[in-house]
């Protein structure tokens, strides 16, 4: 979840069968303005439908997510595909990410991507679930990022030593690391990781589950 100007945007809720998420958030109780969905596996839109019928919010996704909350009976939508457009709140890029997408019920989840946050209080950058590509170069000349949520656990993403690639590409020295610890896959050393962004004059901030930061 960020807030940032009166607003709540949800990303990619998968807290309902996420055992890391147990006595310490309940889906039933989060609010949201907006839910920005990246790609369609199962840890990305496990609590998606639930959320977003509940609270009203608006899914942002690929036009095939967005389909698919349709069909379950989710209302308040806004399909994009690759590219800008501008919503209440402000711009959005949805931009390329290189990893797989499918829907729980094995339907195509479309392009898998991220979003790229140009008016609000920071500009910020989720990358979505990817691998490190050369796309990332584009996202300074959208917007050069304040902060960028990107995954640090490799296996199915990029890893740490990637991300600080990425950092670099994005010209980004604030990062907030995602898609780690939540599999036996992606367990990382934590302080190894964020000694390694030091390193290189890079900040790498590893949220606990349920923790807030102010940026």
């Amino acid at each position: 979840m960020v807030e940032t100007g009166g607003k709540k945007f949800l990303f990619d809720p998968f807290i309902s069968g996420n055992e890391l998420t147990k006595g310490i958030v309940d889906a039933s109780t989060i609010t949201a303005d907006y839910i920005m969905v990246s790609h369609g596996h199962v840890d990305h839109v496990a609590d998606l439908v639930d959320i977003a019928k509940r609270t009203g919010a608006k899914v942002i996704s690929s036009w095939e997510v967005v389909a698919w909350a349709q069909k379950n009976g989710v209302e308040n939508v806004h399909p994009m595909n690759f590219g800008p457009a501008r919503f209440e709140f402000g711009k959005v890029h949805y931009t390329p990410a290189q990893h797989s997408s499918s829907m729980p019920d094995g339907s195509y989840g479309g392009n898998p991507g991220g979003f790229l946050f140009h008016d609000t209080e920071k500009k910020f950058y989720y990358s979505g679930d990817t691998a490190l590509t050369k796309d990332m170069e584009l996202i300074p000349l959208y917007a050069v990022p304040d902060v960028a949520i990107l995954p640090v656990g490799g296996n199915f993403t990029m890893d740490v030593d990637d991300a600080l690639i990425a950092a670099d590409m994005i010209r980004c020295k604030k990062v907030i690391g995602v898609h780690f610890d939540t599999f036996g896959y992606i367990m990382i050393d934590h302080e190894k990781a964020k000694e390694a962004f030091r390193n290189a004059g890079k900040e790498l901030i590893l949220p606990a589950i349920g923790e807030s930061i102010e940026l």
